[in-house]
């Protein structure tokens, strides 16, 4: 039972700790240490998933409310910020329900990037209020389909309001986690995603059930936080700023190298905003550290991006 349990949840660090002869058997004290750092790496996930989901939760209820949206960001999710101001031009905001646009909490446009097709079947991983799922229902148009995946009910009831005031017939929400997406393989299009696969603790995951769900030739197309250099250990442990976007941001390297050990080509990270120091100002403060200090040191290293990947086309 723990072999088994250590092979699903440390992949390939229990697959090179037991390679070698069959005769010789797993060495108990590794098997001991490895278990204690995997259940560790398991908690601070589920740590990590249940702030994500409070968090979310709470600015879902707050646009029920009328109250605003509380971005993905600075204090906490309590006021908008450099990454979630002026995503969606006047003429897409014009045309979705209020709270769809009022619930959005991404740091990009995916759907104006994507070049999404008629008929094309959309999947949106972390789709919140719905904001672009309702743009890509629209862009597949009724031969088409949109699908958004989000673990959070309160998000979803929100979603399902917003769905039924677009009169859009081509949409469905589906509850569950990113890193375990609810369709079968190969029956999406393309994938989007804004802001949301950095809120992730376990990215590897995502980038494979993401690979998994396209069909071959399949479009990977999101927008994300992205890091260039080193970030300040006091920000990558801070529990608000991962619920903010910011500290399980993946350096750009790595974001590439995930994608490509799922088993994706084509890939790219186009910078589209790069935060300088007073953002960085803005999205350090209330979370308990010297801004002053560390704001110059994480200047310029964030940035939105629309990162790009192609699943490889079956082979004849």
């Amino acid at each position: 039972m723990a072999e088994g349990f250590l092979r699903a949840m440390a992949g390939d660090r229990f697959d090179a700790m037991s390679a070698g002869s069959e005769e010789t058997p797993l060495d108990p004290e590794a098997v001991a240490v490895m278990w204690e750092s995997t259940h560790r790496e398991v908690m601070a996930m589920s740590t990590i998933k249940d702030i994500v989901k409070g968090k979310y939760g709470e600015a879902a209820l707050r646009v029920v409310k009328g109250q605003g949206n509380g971005c993905c960001g600075a204090s906490a999710l309590d006021g908008c910020d450099p990454i979630t101001s002026d995503l969606y031009d006047a003429a897409q905001a014009g045309d979705l329900p209020e709270k769809a646009v009022a619930a959005s909490l991404g740091c990009g446009n995916p759907t104006a990037l994507a070049e999404l097709k008629a008929g094309e079947t959309v999947l949106d991983l972390g789709s919140g209020g719905g904001i672009d799922v309702l743009l890509s229902a629209k862009r597949v148009g009724p031969a088409g389909k949109a699908y958004g995946l989000d673990m959070t009910e309160e998000m979803l009831a929100l979603a399902e309001e917003n769905k039924r005031k677009s009169g859009l017939s081509n949409v469905e929400f589906l509850k569950g986690e990113i890193e375990n997406i609810p369709l079968p393989d190969n029956s999406v299009d393309v994938i989007i995603s804004n802001c949301v696969i950095n809120l992730s603790g376990d990215k590897d995951r995502v980038m494979r059930e993401a690979f998994r769900v396209l069909k071959p030739g399949g479009r990977f197309a999101v927008s994300d936080v992205v890091v260039r250099g080193e970030v300040p250990p006091e920000v990558r442990k801070s529990m608000e700023l991962w619920a903010g976007c910011i500290a399980g941001a993946l350096e750009e390297m790595d974001y590439v190298k995930l994608l490509a050990k799922a088993g994706f080509d084509a890939i790219d990270v186009e910078p589209t905003r790069i935060y300088g120091i007073e953002d960085a100002r803005q999205l350090l403060t209330g979370q308990g550290l010297d801004v002053d200090t560390i704001a110059p040191l994480v200047q310029d290293k964030f940035m939105g991006a629309f990162v790009r990947a192609v699943k490889p086309a079956a082979r004849l």
